[in-house]
């Protein structure tokens, strides 16, 4: 082999192992960063009175454009098809339409079960039938008890929409039935009216309802789940009964949780999560489900910004748009007023009847 053959293929091998290194330091690059170690403790959730971290101006350039109703997804469980045996009374005549049953001579709870309807269901809307216990106390039919009066109620209006006449005409058939096994009495009220009631409150539910969201992406290096459920583990989200989904508890159990963490579904069930790459995840606050009380707007803006400076992202609106420190201030002051309008009418964010008409 002559000096320039031996030179060529000295020249070819540096050449190529030059490429072999670069191919190997961009999949380091490029690679998702995966959980760490927790060589500490990990921190306590986000403090809503704690004082506000600064704003990369970087990622906080554009004004919000459009503040309230981004369609995020519920985080409601939506009532079973099947009764549920609950003492606590559900109805209410501020958002259900009613019907009285009376009765001739009482009526035990086992008989009250077995003749239930099948569902608790009248067209999209919730349905229930009360009974009248012995201590004067409205409460779902249960075993052991005895009922001298029933009442029921349909929903008049959800998210589905309001109470129409078809939907009504239902409820009248499925009380009528109900109070038929036992010969009772059921008075209805007018359709018409009803009917008019349930549009109107359709009406406010629609103007102020309000489910809001922050996107957050990746700056550069695109992220693991693993490295998404170890930083939103730190500011207090727990996995979610989906896949792709944590949520932020409520303070007091069986509510519904606060906030929502929602990543994409099929990297959350691959086989090697680490290896799936996240470039995005949305925060989601459902405001009429949560209780004023548990601080949900001021929770949602600094889990936002904490995690946004831990993995190196930017907040966003769900069009991509950076979001200003004085967007997330006028976001806060329009829902203060959204609540009190809320509370005004005996809706307030987190009660029964809130969670049940904003369903």
């Amino acid at each position: 082999m002559n000096n320039l053959t031996l030179g060529l293929a000295v020249l070819g091998g540096i050449v190529l192992a030059g490429v072999v290194a670069h191919s190997a330091w961009s999949q380091r690059r490029n690679a998702p960063r995966v959980a760490q170690p927790e060589s500490v403790p990990p921190q306590t959730p986000v403090n809503p009175d704690r004082t506000e971290p600064g704003f990369d101006a970087e990622g906080f350039e554009q004004p919000l454009a459009s503040k309230l109703n981004n369609d995020f997804e519920s985080n409601l469980i939506p009532l079973g098809a099947n009764w549920v045996v609950d003492k606590k009374p559900a109805l209410d005549a501020l958002i259900d339409a009613m019907a009285k049953i009376s009765l001739d001579e009482p009526v035990s709870g086992e008989a009250a079960l077995a003749a239930l309807p099948a569902t608790r269901r009248v067209g999209s809307k919730s349905f229930a039938i009360e009974g009248l216990n012995l201590n004067a106390e409205w409460e779902n039919p249960r075993s052991g008890e005895r009922y001298s009066a029933f009442q029921a109620g349909v929903q008049l209006a959800s998210r589905t929409g309001a109470l129409n006449e078809i939907e009504f005409s239902e409820f009248v058939q499925k009380v009528q039935a109900f109070a038929d096994v036992f010969g009772g009495e059921a008075e209805f009220p007018e359709m018409h009216d009803e009917v008019l009631r349930a549009r109107e409150l359709d009406q406010f539910a629609s103007s102020h309802d309000a489910q809001l969201g922050f996107t957050l992406r990746a700056k550069n290096v695109a992220w693991s789940t693993g490295y998404v459920q170890q930083h939103a583990a730190r500011q207090g989200f727990v996995a979610g009964a989906i896949a792709g989904r944590m949520v932020l508890p409520a303070t007091v159990q069986g509510m519904p949780p606060i906030l929502s963490l929602n990543f994409d579904t099929q990297a959350a069930l691959s086989d090697d999560p680490e290896q799936s790459a996240l470039r995005s995840l949305d925060l989601a606050l459902d405001v009429p489900q949560v209780d004023r009380s548990e601080r949900p707007y001021p929770r949602l803006r600094d889990v936002a910004i904490a995690l946004a400076a831990s993995m190196d992202g930017t907040i966003t609106d769900t069009q991509g748009r950076m979001i200003t420190r004085d967007a997330m201030d006028a976001i806060g002051s329009e829902l203060e007023q959204l609540y009190d309008t809320l509370e005004s009418r005996d809706l307030a964010a987190g009660s029964a009847q809130a969670r049940r008409l904003f369903s």
